[in-house]
């Protein structure tokens, strides 16, 4: 297999999710995020021919990455729908799952897909690019009240009300289209000597909401909870708080609010329990390497045996 990661993605905490994952060599397991397929590589380098790796992708740019195996299956779609393309196949338990969330650094230095800050380029951040929403329809679309609640839900940004007027007002005049025009709209806005992370949640916010990414991953772990055998792991990487918020509660307590439910005997409900109490963060040398690792967070977890 020819190692292209470098160059498009490089895996951010390799080592610790395969130890995570706890492999079984004739096992099944799956990469829900496959992007550059480092993390992917690393999962099928421990299998043998009797045990599959199943990856989803919905980004066609990964697929520049695949490679040939009769145990490798790879799904051109969003891991939303994990759980249908797994009934498709037949399968109705795995092993273990590997979820790398958020946005890769190809994607990230890709400049026609408008991730990033660093670059001019179309308000876009569709991961999925045959979907319908852009960034660019929400700043120049969207209502007050919706602008409102992308920016607060989504970005936690101070001075709301600043960034929602200059929005308004600035559209009435010209379409905002680029990111250069967003960011030059915004940065006199931002808190002083804070202007990158300011801009930075903007963007978050924006992206999360063209891709749902909230919907999505609490789809996600709940289909998780579904098809991973007991005894079976699964492995998941965040990036900002929102989503890990949303993990850390749903692998502590069950739910995605927090909120704990107890049997009649007082046991807490819930379809996993935690293999690390606390995420596992990259170290200094990892960072260093590679920047896109520093604000990761690393949950691994065991389904129980429980009914659904």
């Amino acid at each position: 297999m020819e190692n292209k990661e470098n160059t498009y993605h490089v895996p951010v905490l390799r080592d610790a999710c395969i130890e995570g994952l706890n492999i079984s060599p004739n096992g099944t397991y799956i990469d829900v995020t496959f992007g550059g397929g480092g993390h992917s590589r690393a999962m099928f380098e421990h299998l043998n021919s009797a045990g599959k790796l199943i990856a989803f992708d919905q980004d066609p740019d990964a697929q520049n990455n695949l490679w040939e195996a009769d145990n490798f299956i790879f799904v051109p779609a969003n891991f939303q729908f994990m759980a249908n393309h797994l009934r498709a196949m037949g399968i109705k338990q795995v092993d273990g799952i590997l979820a790398d969330l958020g946005v890769s650094s190809h994607q990230f230095d890709s400049a026609e897909r408008g991730f990033s800050l660093r670059f001019d380029g179309e308000l876009d951040m569709r991961m999925n690019q045959s979907g319908s929403l852009t960034a660019k329809e929400i700043i120049n679309k969207y209502s007050e009240d919706d602008l409102y609640r992308v920016l607060r839900n989504y970005g936690e940004i101070d001075g709301l009300k600043k960034v929602v007027d200059a929005l308004l007002r600035a559209r009435q005049s010209e379409e905002i289209s680029t990111t250069v025009q967003l960011t030059q709209l915004l940065s006199s806005l931002a808190p002083r000597k804070k202007e990158h992370k300011f801009l930075a949640q903007v963007f978050q916010a924006l992206r999360i909401e063209v891709n749902d990414e909230m919907k999505v991953l609490t789809d996600f772990l709940e289909q998780a909870a579904k098809v991973l055998r007991p005894g079976g792991r699964l492995v998941v990487i965040s990036y900002h708080s929102l989503e890990d918020r949303l993990v850390k509660n749903f692998l502590k307590r069950g739910s995605f609010d927090g909120k704990i439910e107890k049997d009649f005997f007082g046991n807490v409900l819930k379809p996993f329990e935690e293999v690390n109490r606390k995420p596992i963060s990259p170290s200094e040398e990892e960072i260093e390497i590679n920047s896109r690792a520093r604000s990761a967070k690393l949950r691994i977890a065991e389904k129980l045996n429980v009914g659904e």
